[in-house]
C-alpha cells in the first residue's frame, strides 16, 4: 500500500479546510481488457460507435461472450510497462494535499436557489481582461463552489485531482486557466503557420466533448487569435484534418478513440502534441468505466512530461488513483468538492418507483407524461430506455401519440445528435427519449422529470441518469418504472430516498390509443427493439441466467408491442447470446 499521510490545515476565502488521511492500494496496476480488444469481434468500430457505445450490440456481446469483460489483460505492452515502472518508482503520493471545499460551513456561499454559487467574483483573480469580458457576457460573475476551490490552485500551475459532480461549473474551472496558459504563451514565430496545441481536453463522450468546446468558444469570445477545435467519433477524419490545418487550434477537445486515430493517421499531429502545456481528463471515472485506460496511457505518453495535468472526476475509485500515479506530479493537490453534507443530487431529487407488468409499460409511460405535462407548463422531460433500439421504438410511439418528442442514441449520426442536444438544452416543452449516451455529464438545464423505464445497468447508472434533473440545486423529480421481476434492483437503492408510488389510473381509452399508435410503428423497428431487449436482459445476471425464463419475458415484451409472434432472429446472434435452441425463440 501507498499511504497518503499529508494533511493541510488552514483557511480560504470560502471557509475552513479539513485535512484527512487518504489511503491508496497499488494493486499491481491490474487492467481490464478494453472493449476494442475482444478476440474475434473485429475492430472497435465494427460494433461500437467510437466513444458513444452502441448499447444494443454491446448487450448482445455481453450476453453471449461477455465474460471477456472481466478477464485481465496479461499482454502488457512495452509502453505500458514503461509508464508503470516510472509511476511506481518515481511517484510518491505521500505528499498529496487534500483540500476540502466545505460549502456547508462557508459564510461565503450565496443563499439563493442555486446553492452552488459563492460570492467570489472572477475579477478577484488575475485573469485576462478579454476572458473577464466574455464571462460577464455569459452571465458568469460569481464562481461556483467548484470553481472557487480549484481555480486559484490551477492558476498557480499545480496539478490537481478534483472530485466534483457534473453540473457544478467544473468545465469553466478547467477551461479558464487553460485559456490563460495560451494567452501567456509566446507568440508563434512567423515561419510556423499553425501554432502548436497548448491545451488538450479529453472527454469520454461526443456530447461532453461538443459541450466543452461550445463552452470554450463562449470564453474565447474576445480572443480572436485563439482557436478551439473538437475531434470526435462519428465524423469524417479527413474533415477534421482539414479543419485543423486551416484554422488555429491552440485548444483541442477530443474523445480518446478519435484522438488516438489522429495520432496514428494525421501527418504532423503527434508533433503538434509536443507543445501541450495543459492536459485535462474530464469525467476521469467515466473514461475508465468505458474502457479507455489503454488509450489514456497512449495519450499521456504522447504529450510532454513537463506539463500541467488536471483530473476532474465525480468519484475517485482505485482505477482513477492508478491513472493519477501516471498522469499527475507527486506534489499535486486533491480538491474534494463532494463530501457529506453537500446535498448529493440523488439525495435532493424527489424519487419514486412504480411496479407494473410489462404489458402496461407503454400505457403507463404515456399516462405519466400526460400528467406531468398537465401540471408543468415549462416541462422538460428525459426518458431513459435500456438500449438504442428500444429508445427508437419509444420515441416513435410517443411521436405517434402526438407528444413533442426528440431522440438521442448511438444509432443516430453525430450531426443529428448534436443538433437535437442543442435544441433540448435551449428549449422547454420538450421530451427527450434517450439511451445511456445522455446519462452522464451532459448539462441540460431545468429538466423537470427523469423517467427511467426498465432496470438500469447498475446503481451508479441509475444515479447518473437521475442527475440530469435537480442540477445546480434546482428542484427535480425522478420516476423508475420496473416490471415485477425487476424489483430486485431496488435493494441496491435502499439507502436512497426513493419511495413506492401507486400506479395512476389508466383509462381504457388510453390503452386503446397506445395500441393503435403501436400499430403505426414500423415493423423493422419492433424487430430491432426485440433483439436489443433480449440482448440487454441477457446481460443482466439476475435475469439472464435462466434462459428459458428470459425468452418468456422477451416474448412478453414482443406482445406488449402488439406482435402476435416474436420476431425471428439470426442464428449467429442467438449463438453469440448463448440462446441457441431455447424454446420460444424463432431463428432465421
Amino acid at each position: 500500500e501507498i499511504r497518503l499521510n499529508g494533511r493541510i490545515q488552514g483557511k480560504s476565502s470560502h471557509g475552513s479546510f479539513r485535512g484527512r488521511k487518504e489511503t491508496i492500494s497499488d494493486s499491481g496496476f491490474r487492467r481490464n481488457r478494453d472493449r476494442e480488444d475482444y478476440k474475434g469481434l473485429g475492430k472497435r468500430g465494427d460494433f461500437l460507435e467510437d466513444e458513444s457505445s452502441d448499447e444494443d450490440v454491446k448487450s448482445v456481446v455481453m450476453g453471449g461472450i461477455g465474460d471477456f469483460l472481466s478477464e485481465e489483460d496479461e499482454d502488457e505492452d512495452e509502453d505500458y510497462e514503461f509508464l508503470k515502472k516510472k509511476a511506481t518508482s518515481a511517484f510518491g503520493f505521500d505528499k498529496e494535499k487534500v483540500i476540502e471545499a466545505d460549502k456547508t460551513r462557508s459564510a461565503n456561499v450565496v443563499k439563493t436557489s442555486d446553492s452552488y454559487l459563492t460570492k467570489t467574483r472572477f475579477d478577484q483573480y488575475t485573469l485576462s481582461p478579454l476572458s473577464l469580458n466574455a464571462l460577464k457576457d455569459a452571465g458568469y460573475e460569481t464562481m461556483t463552489v467548484v470553481q472557487e476551490a480549484t481555480l486559484p490552485i490551477i492558476l498557480k500551475g499545480k496539478d490537481v485531482l478534483a472530485k466534483a459532480k457534473t453540473g457544478t461549473g467544473k468545465t469553466v474551472a478547467f477551461l479558464l486557466p487553460s485559456i490563460e496558459v495560451v494567452v501567456k504563451s509566446p507568440p508563434t514565430s512567423p515561419d510556423n503557420k499553425r501554432p502548436p496545441i497548448l491545451a488538450l481536453v479529453i472527454c469520454p463522450t461526443r456530447e461532453l466533448a461538443s459541450q466543452a468546446a461550445t463552452e470554450a468558444n463562449t470564453l474565447l469570445k474576445y480572443h480572436p487569435t485563439i482557436g478551439v477545435q473538437v475531434v470526435i467519433g462519428g465524423t469524417r477524419l479527413g474533415l477534421e484534418q482539414k479543419r485543423m490545418q486551416t484554422n488555429p487550434c491552440q485548444i483541442l477537445v477530443a474523445t480518446p478513440g478519435r484522438l488516438k486515430d489522429h495520432i496514428e493517421n494525421t501527418p504532423g499531429f503527434a508533433t503538434k502534441l509536443k507543445g501541450v502545456k495543459v492536459l485535462v481528463l474530464d469525467e476521469a471515472d467515466h473514461l475508465l468505466d468505458m474502457g479507455f485506460r489503454k488509450d489514456i496511457e497512449r495519450i499521456i505518453s504522447a504529450v510532454p512530461k513537463e506539463r500541467q495535468t488536471l483530473l476532474f472526476s465525480a468519484t475517485v475509485p482505485e482505477e482513477v488513483r492508478q491513472i493519477c500515479l501516471i498522469a499527475l506530479r507527486r506534489d499535486h493537490e486533491f480538491v474534494n468538492c463532494v463530501h457529506e453534507g453537500t446535498g448529493e443530487t440523488h439525495q435532493q431529487v424527489k424519487q419514486m418507483h412504480m411496479i407494473a407488468s410489462l404489458d402496461r409499460h407503454f400505457s403507463l409511460l404515456y399516462t405519466l407524461l400526460r400528467e406531468h405535462i398537465a401540471h408543468n407548463v415549462d416541462y422538460k422531460v428525459i426518458v431513459f430506455c435500456t438500449t438504442a433500439m428500444v429508445t427508437k421504438l419509444v420515441a416513435d410511439l410517443l411521436g405517434e401519440l402526438n407528444l413533442n418528442v426528440r431522440e438521442i442514441h448511438s444509432r443516430k449520426p453525430q450531426s443529428y445528435r448534436t443538433r437535437v442536444s442543442n435544441e433540448f438544452r435551449k428549449s422547454k416543452g420538450l421530451i427527450l427519449v434517450t439511451s445511456d449516451v445522455s446519462a452522464r455529464g451532459v448539462d441540460y438545464p431545468d429538466v423537470t422529470l427523469v423517467l427511467q423505464v426498465g432496470v438500469p445497468k447498475d446503481r451508479e447508472q441509475y444515479i447518473h441518469r437521475l442527475g440530469r434533473t435537480g442540477r445546480k440545486g434546482k428542484e427535480g423529480e425522478g420516476i423508475l418504472v420496473l416490471a415485477p421481476w425487476e424489483e430486485y434492483f431496488l435493494s441496491s437503492l435502499k439507502d436512497l430516498p426513493i419511495s413506492k408510488s401507486p400506479l395512476p389510473s389508466i383509462e381504457p381509452e388510453t390503452v386503446k390509443k397506445v395500441q393503435k399508435a403501436l400499430c403505426h410503428v414500423e415493423m423493422r423497428n419492433k424487430e430491432a427493439a426485440y433483439q436489443a431487449w433480449l440482448g440487454y436482459y441477457n446481460s443482466q445476471k439476475m435475469i439472464g441466467r435462466d434462459k428459458d425464463r428470459l425468452v418468456e419475458l422477451a416474448n412478453e415484451f414482443s406482445r406488449s408491442m402488439g406482435l402476435d409472434n416474436p420476431p425471428a432472429l439470426p442464428k449467429l446472434i442467438l449463438g453469440k447470446m448463448g440462446l441457441k435452441n431455447v424454446p420460444g425463440l424463432r431463428a432465421k
